[in-house]
């Protein structure tokens, strides 16, 4: 019997666990180095703003 979330997990899968784990794997953030939720949520944004640059570059790059 499949669970009623098992596509919804899939989905997630391919979306979501690949950006969490370039930012977690080779940007080197494992852990907020800030305290307080304004800083860490600017750290965060910080942190999605330089993968989503090198995404754009790197598709760039490709384009020619």
């Amino acid at each position: 019997m499949t669970r009623p979330l098992s596509a919804l997990y899939r989905r997630r899968i391919a979306t979501v666990e690949p950006e969490s784990a370039n930012i977690r794997h080779h940007k080197v953030m494992r852990r907020f180095t800030l305290r307080g939720k304004a800083k860490v949520g600017t750290q965060w944004q910080l942190t999605c703003l330089v993968h989503n640059i090198e995404k754009i570059a790197t598709k760039a790059m490709r384009a020619g």
